[in-house]
This record gives C-alpha cells, structure tokens and sequence, in this order.
C-alpha cells in the first residue's frame, strides 16, 4: 500500500532529493498517458490544486469553448522517477481532473473507477482488490531507431537467455519497478517470441490502476535504453499468441474477503458466486472497453490460448473466468479477456460494476464448464450455454450501446465519445485496403 503525503512532505522530498521538475500525470480516455509538466518552483501552485491545463486538447475531455481545467495531485502518489534526464531529478504525482466549478470532471477515468468503488462501499463493501497481469512484446529497432516487428528473441514459455535476449531488459524493467516501490511477485518470458510477462503485487483497485499505467512507462522507457521498442499491442504478430492483461479481482469488508465460504463445496461464497455471474451476465456488454482496439480481436481467436467463449471453471484456463485454487484471503476470480491496451481505469471500473450488479440482482451462476471448451464443437457450446465474445470491435460497441449497466458505469459523457471515437476507428480499418486483401486478389481477379 501507498505511503500517505501531507503537502508538507511533499515539499520537504522535493528538497533533499533536489527535484527539479515534476509531472502531473493523467490518462485521457483511450487509456494514453498524458502529463504537464512544471519546474518544482510551482510546487505550492500544484499542492493548492491551480494548476489549470487546456482540456479541449485531450482525447475524450471538452470542447473548446469549456476548455479550462484544474489538475488535482493524488499526494500518495508521490515518486521519484529513479532515471535522470540531465536536468536534475524528475517526480511525479497522478492527478484527477476537476472542472472550473470544483466538481469532478465526468470524462475522467480515474473519477469513473472513483465512481465505481463508492458503488462498492454503497453496497458495505471496503475494498476491491485487483491483481493484474499485463503482458507485452519486445522488438528490434530499424536503422533509424524505428519500430520494427523483428523478434528480439526465439525464446518461449520460461525460456532462459541466451534464447530469451530481453532476459536483461526484463531484469532491469524489474529492478526499476522495485526501487519505485513495486513489489514485484515474478516475471518470464511468454509463450510466444519476444513475449514478456511481469506480476506485480495485487493492491486496491485504483492503485492497481495507477500502477498499470506507471508500468507501461517503465517498460517503455528501459526497453529504448536497450534500444527496444516495448509494445502493449494486443496482436502485433499474425500466427503467435498475443498478449493478454488476466485481472485477479476480490472483494473485502475491512480485513475479510467477501468472497471465501468456508462453508461452500467450492469455498466460494454466495457474493461471489453472484460477482461472477454478473461478470459472466455483462461480457459482451464491456468487452469493446476491456479490448478496445480493432487489433484486439485478432487475439480473441481460437487456437491461441485467448479466452473467446463466455464460461467460468475452477479447473481449467479455457473458459473467461477461472477461479484460483487459493482459498481464504486469496479467494478470487480471474478475467482473462481483458487485453493491455485497454484503458485500466475504465476496464475495471466496468467490470466491477458488472459484478456489483451480479449482487444486487443476486444472478444465479452458471455451471462450471470443466471441460477444454477449444476442443467442443458449436453444438456442444450451444447445448452448454457457452456464448462468444464478440468477434470484432464494430460488434462489441452494439453490446456496449445495449448493455445500460456498462454505460452507466462509463456515464453519459465517457460513453458518448469513446462509442464515436471506436466506431470512427473501425469505420478506417473497414474502409482501408489491407496487404492481405492484396496479396489474395491483385493477381487473381
């Protein structure tokens, strides 16, 4: 857990360390990292919340004729980025975003997954504690420092160097996670080449978050210093695996997990049981949030170990949802579907509500599905019940646009341009000539 800040302690850091500037970082919509960044002689300016920015220049945010908006640090987000640019140290604090007013702005999504938990405190629940997995591809460089899709690599799953070559690029993405306060439980190379993954401690939904997003800089950052390029894209390589972001998720009430039933056959307890139905129930209504991007459905495709059918087990990895074999305060669920380039805060911000709705409507769950679903023929899924997920981003925003729990959980604002901003992306990708379109008919018709 973070440390807590006064402003005091801010400024007294700030000096020893000889911080000479300081980025108030902020995610727009689509899940990219934005920051302004000031000289620390605005320090008492930021901790006073009067830093204001142009808010019509963010993806997502205000026109322009409402433009102006206030960043407000989080204090317990307070860090030293622990590389130098020549110009002295560097920190950073997260800020939410606030309009001219003083009420929190709708469009922000770190305000939408507030928005979200205080849904869960309504309902007596303290915390809800999120363990993701964010997985990621390393590539070369051309010539001119460009990103290429040559692997770095030939290594697989648990391959050591020489095979895997980010072996040290790896080591070195952990070891700056730990000194910027990461606890970090393991990391490996993935199935496919050039494919890495690192865990990281599970924390409070919102710190989760933030430390998404904190990691991708990292990995970004020490993998140009390797002359690497790191991408969080879903699918980059046609015929591999791509990369996934499984997200571990429990519910507590002060220091007890909501969802162990010592009681239960399963050790699940009925909110739980009733969480995951909810999970199970809005899928395809939150998938275009959890995989946002056109490219993400060419990883939601049988054969390479992405979850595709809407089914839950305690027993095997093929169906969406697993649930651990830990019991206890470990007990929880893990949605696999979700994909890295999904924006954190909205991802689990929706499903969280999804499941919270499972609660309230006390949904009944499914059976387990125990069997390998991949080797099930349609007639089999159908007999089971076992829907799809979508099958390309153009019909996972109908699910969006029908499903009113996942839209209220976006609000009005946040769903209104996110639906437009994807449908005008897969409008582009619909309309565009793609080499493969060439390749199969320039010379046969």
């Amino acid at each position: 857990m973070r440390k807590e800040y006064t402003p005091e302690d801010i400024v007294r850091l700030a000096k020893e360390e000889d911080v000479r500037f300081l980025r108030l970082q902020f995610t727009d919509l689509l899940g990219v990292i934005k920051n302004v960044e000031v000289p620390i002689s605005q320090l008492r300016k930021v901790l006073d919340n009067k830093i204001m920015f142009d808010g019509s220049s963010i993806e997502g945010f205000v026109r322009i004729e409402e433009s102006d908006m206030f960043l407000y640090p989080d204090l317990s987000t307070w860090l030293i980025f622990p590389w130098h640019t020549g110009e002295g140290k560097v920190a950073r604090l997260i800020c939410d975003i606030y309009m001219p007013d003083g009420t929190p702005f709708a469009g922000d999504p770190r305000s939408i997954l507030k928005k979200a938990l205080a849904s869960a405190n309504a309902l007596g629940f303290t915390t809800m504690n999120v363990g993701p997995e964010p997985e990621f591809f390393l590539f070369k460089l051309d010539e001119h420092g460009n990103p290429t899709t040559e692997m770095n690599d030939q290594g697989g799953y648990f391959d050591l160097a020489p095979v895997d070559l980010g072996e040290n690029c790896r080591r070195e993405i952990v070891l700056t996670l730990e000194t910027m306060g990461f606890e970090i439980e393991g990391s490996h190379h993935e199935v496919a080449p050039g494919q890495h993954e690192i865990d990281f401690k599970y924390t409070n939904a919102l710190e989760a978050a933030d430390n998404i997003m904190t990691f991708k800089l990292v990995v970004k950052t020490i993998a140009r210093q390797f002359g690497l390029h790191a991408t969080f894209m879903p699918k980059p390589v046609f015929g591999i695996n791509g990369s996934g972001m499984h997200c571990h998720m429990s519910l507590f009430k002060g220091k007890d997990n909501s969802f162990f039933d010592e009681q239960d056959e399963l050790g699940l307890s009925s909110a739980a049981k009733y969480f995951l139905a909810g999970v199970l129930a809005h899928t395809r209504g939150f998938t275009a949030i959890t995989n946002p991007l056109v490219n993400s459905y060419k990883r939601l495709v049988p054969g390479y170990e992405a979850p595709i059918y809407i089914a839950w087990s305690a027993k095997n990895r093929s169906p969406l949802v697993r649930v651990p074999a830990s019991r206890g305060l470990s007990t929880r669920i893990e949605v696999r579907s979700p994909d890295p380039a999904a924006n954190p805060y909205l991802a689990l911000a929706v499903m969280l509500q999804a499941g919270l709705d499972g609660i309230k409507r006390q949904l009944p769950l499914p059976q387990p599905v125990n069997r390998n679903i991949y080797v099930m023929n349609e007639v089999e899924r159908v007999r089971s019940g076992i829907l799809s997920l979508p099958e390309s981003l153009k019909t996972a925003l109908e699910e969006l646009a029908s499903d009113e729990v996942i839209r209220d959980a976006l609000g009005e604002h946040a769903y209104t341009f996110f639906y437009e901003a994807k449908m005008i992306e897969w409008d582009m990708f619909r309309s565009a000539v793609h080499q493969w379109e060439t390749e199969q008919y320039l010379t046969m018709y």
